[in-house]
């Protein structure tokens, strides 16, 4: 077992390894940000049951539910190419909900092309009375096709372990300026508004001082919103695919403790270098130590 006391973590390793051996229900806000393709086959783990918890009291079916069972069933015969990615995710989804705070909130940020499958699944797994949001990260960078739309966004999806006492504060969050400043009052504008599950952000700049040259790197903007809403100051934040180690260096910046798991020496090489930079307090660890 994995303890978890006053340091902040970063950790090399399988992530699903490591998920199964921390502690539960010890983390407030996990953020996950896995890959479309894994690039190797992944074998399939046994699991137990979980349930999820309403506000009544009542138990409601988790993903070993027979509704769950039929829905994946259905969703495999449907895209058979799906069933590999959610072989893939579905552990380490299952992981994420036993380790989640009854207040805790799970992001999961998907491309595009998987999100509506995830979707379905994920009202199976966690509950659907647990969706919280669909949150569409909107950006405008990058080429241009001219045969179809353009894809200029990502889906983060947002469920909580518990809908009845999950934590969120949106007015702790950064606020965004107003897209039509003249329908409100200079004072309003000034203020800025609070933003709606539509987030206009840019990604990260090739060219600008965020840049750290990890490719899948997000930009920290996107990860203070999060932190700042589903989480409080000392409360642990979980981000399972750390890659550049933005999660991490947001959370520290904002005073939460964070666990981060990447497999990838280059990841855990730029999340080292970054958190040393901006001086930010951490231990580094091995899965198997």
């Amino acid at each position: 077992m994995i303890e978890l006391d006053a340091s902040s973590l970063l950790i090399e390793g399988d992530n699903l390894e490591v998920a199964r051996r921390l502690p539960d229900a010890a983390f407030t806000l996990i953020y996950l940000d896995p890959p479309f393709n894994t690039g190797r086959s992944q074998a399939r783990q046994s699991t137990t049951s979980v349930r999820s918890v309403s506000g009544s009291g009542t138990a409601i079916t988790g993903f070993k539910g027979q509704r769950y069972e039929r829905i994946r069933g259905d969703l495999f015969r449907y895209d058979d190419e799906f069933e590999d990615y959610w072989g893939f995710l579905e552990p380490r989804l299952i992981e994420a909900w036993r380790l989640l705070a009854d207040d805790g909130t799970l992001y999961l940020h998907l491309d595009y092309r998987e999100a509506h499958y995830a979707k379905v699944l994920l009202d199976a797994l966690f509950g659907r009375e647990c969706f919280l949001n669909e949150i569409i990260w909107a950006y405008d960078y990058g080429g241009k096709s001219k045969r179809r739309w353009p894809t200029k966004h990502d889906t983060i999806l947002v469920y909580v372990k518990n809908p009845q006492a999950y934590y969120f504060d949106s007015t702790s969050v950064d606020r965004e300026p107003y897209m039509a400043p003249g329908l409100v009052t200079p004072e309003q504008a000034e203020r800025g508004k609070l933003p709606t599950d539509v987030w206009w952000h840019t990604i990260v700049s090739p060219t600008g001082k965020e840049k750290t040259g990890y490719p899948t790197q997000k930009p920290e903007g996107i990860l203070r919103r999060i932190v700042q809403a589903s989480s409080r100051e000392g409360d642990w934040v979980l981000d399972l695919f750390g890659g550049s180690g933005t999660t991490g260096v947001v959370a520290a910046q904002l005073g939460r403790r964070f666990v981060l798991v990447d497999q990838h020496p280059d990841a855990i090489a730029v999340t080292r270098g970054r958190l040393n930079a901006a001086g930010l307090p951490f231990a580094v660890s091995a899965a198997d130590g």
